[in-house]
């Protein structure tokens, strides 16, 4: 009870697996989170969605090929998904609502610990009209690196398939295409310039 208090204060609500509104591509996949908590709303419309994942320290050309193709398929009417992570996650979020579209935040910690805290405003544009900003982690949980690989199969989970624009072999960006692949999404990935490690 003390939970619920402290989430509706903030206009959290939170969906059950059981719940109609629960989001269907994530039900499908094959670990989906019991509890799902949802800061914003997730709309129906929200099932044409793609996730946008890839570097913390982009380039200039991963800033620019992530913000242009986002833009745009926010402004075509897909909901853009993303782990609000500094680089390309939060630059993906940003050029959704831009264009006028929606976007998904996923959280590798609670909701009432936005991380990393430089995206708590982006988080509440989000929160407060643009989409929704979710978590599967207990609202008071700590970011932590082991959060991160779970939190990114509800990236892919929540999206018909997940685009890569800019990342390093060893990154979570992969390790999110990875999951796609496993639960039957797409996987698309942007070409990088030849100079590129």
């Amino acid at each position: 009870e003390a939970i619920i208090s402290k989430l509706e204060k903030k206009g959290v609500g939170f969906l059950l697996l059981s719940d109609p509104d629960y989001p269907r591509l994530l039900k499908e996949i094959y670990d989906p989170p019991a509890v799902l908590y949802v800061w914003g709303q997730i709309k129906p419309e929200d099932e044409i969605a793609l996730a946008v994942v890839g570097s913390r320290r982009m380039t200039l050309y991963g800033r620019e090929v992530t913000h242009s193709l986002a833009y745009e398929l926010a402004a075509s009417g897909l909901t853009i998904v993303s782990g609000l992570a500094k680089g390309v996650d939060a630059v993906s979020h940003r050029a959704a609502i831009d264009a006028g579209g929606r976007t998904i935040a996923v959280l590798g910690g609670g909701i009432m610990k936005i991380y990393p805290p430089e995206n708590e405003k982006l988080a509440a544009e989000i929160a407060g009209g643009g989409g929704a900003v979710v978590s599967e982690f207990a609202p008071d949980e700590s970011s932590v690196a082991g959060n991160f690989p779970s939190r990114n199969r509800i990236i892919s989970g929540l999206s018909l398939g997940v685009l890569v624009t800019e990342a390093a072999v060893d990154s979570g960006s992969l390790i999110t295409a990875t999951c796609a692949a496993e639960q039957g999404r797409e996987v698309f990935a942007v070409p990088g310039p030849i100079t590129s490690p």
